[in-house]
C-alpha cells in the first residue's frame, strides 16, 4: 500500500540541529550534508519519503543550513558539463537529487526541540496526518517501515510511531514506551512514553526511532506542552497527551521495526553505516570487502 492511499502525502524533515556531535565538520556545514558513501544523509531520507508516496516535503531548517536548498536545487551549469562529456551515469545522479519532489523550507529560528520544529510545520500541513523523519535514521529501502505505519493509521486512526526493542542497558538513550500488545505482532498501543529514563526506570525496551505519522491533533497538543527535558519542547511529551486521552486526536499505536537501520547520529554509528552500505554496493563492495579482510587480517 502506498501512503497515498491512507491521506499522506505530506513529510515533514527537521533539519535545524546544530550537529555538535560532528564538530568541527558541521560548523559550516550542516550535519545533514554529511556523505554516507557518496550521497548526502539528508537524500536518503527524502529518497525513502518518495519511495512511500509523499510528495510534498517541508524542511525545518536553521542557521547555516543554505547547503540544503542548493542540493535539492538545479544546478544547470554543471549538468551541462556532464552532458558535454557525455557522463550520463552522473548527470542521471545529480538530476536525481534536483527534482525528487515537491520541496519546501521554513526556518525554526531559535531550535526549542523536536516538538517545537514539529509545530513550525502547522502552516503548511494545515488539517492533514503527516509524516515526520528524523535525519538521524537512515532506514533501508528493503524494510518499507513508513508503508507499514500508514497501514495501521488507516486501521486505527489517531498517531502512529515507529518502535524498536533495544538492549535494556541502552533505553536511556532514546524515548522509551509503555506498550500493550494488539492482535498483530508487530503492532502494539502505547500507554505512555517517557524521554530518555534513567536507567532501571524504563517502562520497556520498545524505544521510539525517527519516524512518526501524527494526527494533525498534535499540534494543539505541542501548542500547550511546557518545555521539558533539557529546556527543549518534546514531542514525545505530546504524543504521551495523545496516548493517556485518544479523545483529543485518537489512540497512539507503534510499529515494533525489525528491519535495517542505521544510525549517523552517532560517530562511531555514523561510520559503521557507511562501510555496511559500502559493503553491500556493486560497484564499490567487492573491491571494499577486500581491503577490509586485508585491513582486519594486518591489524590481528
Amino acid at each position: 500500500m502506498n501512503t497515498a492511499h491512507s491521506g499522506l502525502v505530506k513529510a515533514v524533515i527537521p533539519a535545524a540541529g546544530l550537529g555538535t556531535r560532528f564538530l568541527p565538520a558541521t560548523k559550516a556545514t550542516p550535519k545533514e550534508m554529511l556523505p554516507v558513501v557518496d550521497k548526502p544523509a539528508i537524500q536518503y531520507v527524502v529518497e525513502e519519503a518518495l519511495a512511500a508516496g509523499l510528495t510534498d516535503v517541508l524542511m525545518i531548517t536553521g542557521r547555516n543550513k543554505y547547503a540544503l536548498e542548493e542540493h535539492f536545487d538545479r544546478n544547470c551549469e554543471l549538468e551541462d558539463t556532464l552532458r558535454r562529456k557525455g557522463d550520463y551515469e552522473r548527470l542521471s545522479r545529480i538530476e536525481q537529487s534536483a527534482d525528487p519532489a515537491t520541496l519546501h523550507y521554513v526556518r525554526q529560528g531559535d531550535p526549542r526541540g523536536l516538538g517545537h520544529a514539529v509545530l513550525c510545520a502547522q502552516p503548511h500541513v494545515g488539517d492533514e496526518p503527516f509524516v515526520v523523519l528524523l535525519g538521524d535514521d537512515l532506514i533501508d529501502p528493503r524494510d518499507p517501515l513508513l508503508t507499514r505505519m500508514a497501514e495501521v493509521r488507516q486501521e486505527f486512526g489517531g498517531s502512529v510511531v515507529a518502535l524498536m526493542e533495544v538492549d535494556p542497558d541502552q533505553v536511556h538513550l532514546y524515548g522509551c514506551a509503555s506498550v500493550r500488545p494488539t492482535a498483530d505482532e508487530d503492532v502494539v498501543r502505547i500507554t505512555d512514553l517517557v524521554e530518555k529514563p534513567a536507567p532501571g526506570e524504563a517502562p520497556s525496551n520498545h524505544v521510539v526511532i525517527g519516524r512518526y505519522v501524527l494526527d494533525p491533533a498534535v499540534f494543539e497538543v505541542l501548542r500547550t506542552t511546557e518545555p521539558g527535558r533539557g529546556g527543549e519542547i518534546q514531542l514525545t511529551d505530546a504524543l504521551r497527551r495523545l496516548a493517556e486521552d485518544e479523545t483529543i486526536g485518537g489512540p497512539v499505536h507503534g510499529v515494533v521495526f525489525k528491519g535495517r537501520r542505521y544510525d549517523t547520529g552517532d560517530r562511531g554509528d555514523y561510520l559503521r553505516t557507511i562501510v555496511r552500505l559500502a559493503c553491500e554496493r556493486e560497484d564499490l563492495g567487492p573491491d571494499f570487502r577486500a581491503w577490509l579482510r586485508q585491513l582486519v587480517a594486518e591489524g590481528s
